[in-house]
């Protein structure tokens, strides 16, 4: 049993059995974030739950370290407070809940054990693109009725400028000649890409204070198929909320639809018509939630959001050389294959920016740096 999960208290508290009964089985995530010590499900008898250990002390790269700042992105105890005051479970009655909270336990070395509910329902990464596209329309109900939420001191603020400022791997390779025609990158990134994404990076202070100036909702913040359960035919649970705060209406959603094929859960082929179909659906579930607004805002706001991969293509670029190793470390994946669809799905949110840069200044922003 890994020693961060040793609390017998905890075990006999939640699975009502001695904790030598209880087994542990590490979970899938980022094992670079520096505010989770580790995930297991745990089994003792015939209960089971989901350990998560928040810490601030785990040692990681500076990017994802973890951050005493309440309202900073990465806040190492925001997931407790936001599963502890009930806000997980805000867009419930929407058809989007988190997992139930069975407990919530202070330990002594200063780390913060959450027992959560083992979802039994189906992983998203597995789900048909119109269970995306139903997903698409439940969060637009959700964001549309339920608004910015609490001003609580927790939820993070200025998300996508503090997470992308934390990302610059590789930067200088965007206008390199030599990072552009190594092999993978020659066959798998299409023509103008290169243009298209020096051009984003140019403009993205541009971007950002757009996305900051858009009407807001409360955000999720990691919205991608890995972080999303089946709860039923017609309803998801949603993981994972500790970057939970301040965000753009369309932000969480300009953030699942291109992560779904990213991480190769779903086609780059079929990403055209599901980033329509997915938008068209949450805009409907905005207006059936009694919202009001210019639509047009929510378009920019989706896609503007493509200024969070900025970061992206040059981390691409520099790790041309190295096997692609799969989300949370656990084995491999083709290069071919990710370049690919990653190339492909980069192309994608270069035509969401140039839309964007289109749109903007018939709303009354100001034209991006490089112009229409």
């Amino acid at each position: 049993m890994p020693e961060v999960a040793a609390a017998h208290a905890e075990v006999r508290e939640v699975l009502r059995v001695p904790a030598d009964r209880a087994v542990f089985e590490p979970l899938t995530h980022n094992p670079c974030n520096g505010v989770t010590a580790g995930v297991w499900r745990v089994t003792g008898g015939d209960r089971s739950a989901v350990l998560k250990v928040l810490t601030r002390t785990k040692e990681t790269d500076v990017s994802w370290s973890a951050s005493n700042d309440p309202r900073h992105w990465n806040f190492w105890r925001r997931e407790a407070y936001v599963y502890g005051c009930g806000l997980a479970q805000v867009w419930q009655r929407h058809g989007i809940r988190a997992p139930r909270l069975l407990e919530c336990a202070q330990r002594p070395d200063g780390d913060v054990a959450l027992w959560l509910e083992n979802v039994p329902g189906g992983p998203a990464t597995a789900w048909p693109l119109a269970r995306h596209v139903d997903h698409a329309h439940r969060l637009g109900v959700a964001q549309g009725a339920v608004g910015a939420g609490e001003d609580t001191p927790w939820l993070s603020q200025r998300f996508l400028r503090d997470y992308t400022a934390g990302k610059t791997t590789g930067e200088a390779l965007l206008d390199t000649d030599e990072a552009w025609q190594h092999p993978l990158v020659r066959r798998h990134f299409p023509p103008g890409l290169r243009e298209d994404m020096v051009r984003l990076h140019h403009d993205r202070e541009w971007f950002l204070t757009v996305m900051e100036s858009l009407p807001r909702t409360l955000c999720h913040l990691d919205q991608w198929p890995a972080n999303l359960r089946s709860d039923g035919p017609d309803a998801g649970v949603l993981l994972d909320w500790a970057f939970t705060g301040d965000g753009a209406l369309g932000e969480d959603l300009g953030n699942y639809l291109p992560d779904c094929v990213f991480d190769l859960f779903v086609p780059a082929a079929d990403l055209p018509g599901l980033a329509k179909a997915a938008y068209d659906a949450y805009v409907q579930g905005l207006r059936e939630s009694g919202w009001r607004g210019d639509e047009a805002l929510v378009r920019l706001g989706v896609c503007a959001s493509a200024v969070k991969y900025d970061w992206l293509t040059a981390l691409m670029l520099a790790r041309a050389d190295e096997e692609p190793v799969a989300y949370g470390g656990e084995g491999t994946v083709s290069a071919e294959l990710r370049y690919r669809e990653r190339g492909l799905a980069l192309a994608f949110l270069a035509e969401w920016a140039a839309e964007a840069r289109q749109l903007a200044p018939r709303l009354g922003f100001p034209e991006a740096p490089s112009g229409r």
